[in-house]
């Protein structure tokens, strides 16, 4: 049998994975981290993107974070999102919907704290784009 780890992903809406992984993949700020059993101790900030959790004998879980914090010890990692959703639940008209506006409101000249903020939902919409391509793919 394979070593595991335990896994917790929540937001402030819900726990929405827990279980054993022998691997999870999470989109660090500095580039994607891979964890498996018995890693060193890390808490890291997390960037928009997909946390991927290679489960023994089961689908890849494939979950959308919009950044947050991740823990990391020997036998278990936590994920605490901002919001998390499973790739399969994203709205794909919406996101691309987020993204075109985001883009607009980086065009238009606005003041710093706008454009901060269009900046964050630009990235957000990329990065619940990419999870699902990259769901489309796996299929």
């Amino acid at each position: 049998m394979a070593k595991t780890l335990h896994v917790d992903i929540v937001s402030a809406e819900q726990q929405i994975f827990s279980g054993p992984a022998e691997m999870v993949i999470a989109p660090g700020e500095a580039g994607e981290l891979g964890i498996l059993p018995e890693h060193a101790p890390l808490l890291t900030r997390i960037k928009p993107g997909t946390v991927r959790i290679l489960q023994a004998g089961a689908e890849e879980e494939v979950i959308y974070v919009s950044g947050g914090m991740m823990e990391v010890q020997p036998d278990r990692v936590t994920v605490l999102a901002d919001t998390s959703v499973r790739a399969h639940d994203l709205d794909e008209a919406k996101a691309m919907e987020a993204e075109r506006l985001a883009k607009e409101a980086l065009a238009s000249n606005a003041g710093a704290m706008e454009f901060a903020k269009a900046q964050a939902e630009l990235a957000q919409a990329v990065a619940q784009l990419a999870a699902i391509r990259n769901l489309r793919k796996r299929r």
